[in-house]
């Protein structure tokens, strides 16, 4: 098939709306539901993330998109058993993909609502009976296996989008666009992520693990397919806060170490003893974590949130907060889409833990944030690679 109809575009009154590939078949397939125009770009982006991602680390790999951005992305590390209980498969018997997905959405369990989810390998039942507790719209895969593909086809009422994406494609060197009817072409980035990256290191401590440098191969190729500006934050083998289409550098980093602290805090016990009421979907207990976690709700929003609660539970105090953060929010990982112009980015990630860093360098105060850097005892190394994604 070269072309195929969409039912919009971007917004419902953008009709006709339509993929098609100049050059041989669409290097996919549509196993179920019908795609929209968001839900193959979230596609398209998803699989070349995961793609890369397990072909940077030899682990299977998963992402969550929404609006063209992950919210989420992980490759296949075991779970603890906080984290068993915090993604809400504690007992399940979870494959290696499953795992990576699971990781990918518990990212930002918020902001997974509703994903295009992508995975690097052959959906196996594991994956498709979390996808089926899950609020998804679709996912993209090189592969299904018969009785998956039987229990995705079920969700959503059938209508839950399945896309079988050919792993061998490539796609010419060149891409274009329109914009206003005006169309403009470049080189696509085909640029490979790998560990080389992170060798000129710039700080004074120079000891960078394995862990870290996978670490940061989850940020790095996170952000080669996030909303520019971006900054990522890594931990464990997942992104834990993704900053991302901010047009201030420490906006970014604010909104990624926020996104990270509310990922710690949701393994604190009283999170995971929270006395929900039956019958709440993961939807609603996931922002009720939030709102629990929230400093800055008001009056009417906390009482909402405290509505899903058998009895009110004694919200952390923000003391009780900085102990559980101080103690376990360490060794976090931090990437960067292009160089910190300011040490203000390096002082917000040192208070949520970040280790290791890496960025583009090229900044006229490089001296300044590598000075910062030392200050904390960070290892951060210069890239010399800008990836800006629009």
């Amino acid at each position: 098939m070269k072309s195929l109809e969409l039912r919009y575009g971007m917004n419902p009154h953008q009709t006709p709306a339509a993929v098609r590939c100049k050059d041989g078949e669409l290097p996919f397939e549509v196993l179920n539901g019908s795609p929209g125009f968001i839900n193959l770009l979230d596609a398209l982006n998803a699989w070349q993330l995961v793609r890369e991602l397990k072909e940077a680390t030899g682990l299977p790999a998963a992402a969550s998109f929404k609006h063209v951005s992950p919210a989420g992305a992980a490759v296949a590390v075991p779970l603890t058993p906080e984290l068993a209980r915090a993604y809400f498969v504690e007992g399940m018997d979870l494959s290696d993909v499953a795992v990576a997905y699971v990781r990918a959405r518990g990212a930002d369990r918020v902001s997974s609502y509703g994903d295009l989810a992508a995975v690097s390998d052959v959906v196996d039942v594991s994956l498709a009976n979390v996808l089926r507790m899950e609020v998804s719209d679709g996912i993209i895969a090189p592969g299904y296996e018969p009785e998956a593909l039987e229990i995705l086809k079920q969700k959503k009422k059938g209508r839950f989008l399945v896309l079988k994406m050919d792993p061998d494609y490539e796609p010419p060197t060149l891409e274009s666009r329109q914009v206003f009817g005006i169309e403009l072409e470049q080189r696509r980035n085909d640029c490979r992520i790998t560990a080389d990256l992170f060798n000129n290191i710039v700080t004074e401590n120079k000891d960078m693990p394995e862990e870290a440098k996978r670490d940061l191969l989850v940020a790095t190729l996170t952000l080669k397919y996030t909303q520019s500006n971006s900054v990522c934050f890594a931990y464990g083998g997942q992104v834990i806060g993704n900053g991302a289409g901010q047009q201030s550098r420490v906006h970014c980093v604010r909104l990624a170490a926020g996104k990270a602290d509310m990922w710690f805090l949701r393994q604190h016990p009283a999170v995971l003893e929270l006395p929900f009421k039956d019958g709440l979907s993961r939807s609603m207990i996931n922002n009720a974590i939030d709102g629990f976690l929230s400093d800055d709700l008001t009056d009417i929003e906390l009482e909402y949130w405290l509505d899903s609660f058998t009895k009110p539970p004694q919200r952390l105090t923000r003391e009780q907060k900085r102990e559980w953060l101080a103690k376990n929010a360490t060794g976090v990982s931090m990437s960067s889409d292009a160089y910190f112009p300011f040490r203000d980015s390096i002082d917000r990630a040192a208070q949520s833990g970040v280790k290791y860093v890496v960025e583009p360098g090229g900044s006229i105060r490089d001296d300044v944030v590598i000075e910062a850097a030392n200050a904390y005892g960070m290892v951060m190394a210069f890239s010399g690679l800008r990836l800006f994604h629009h």
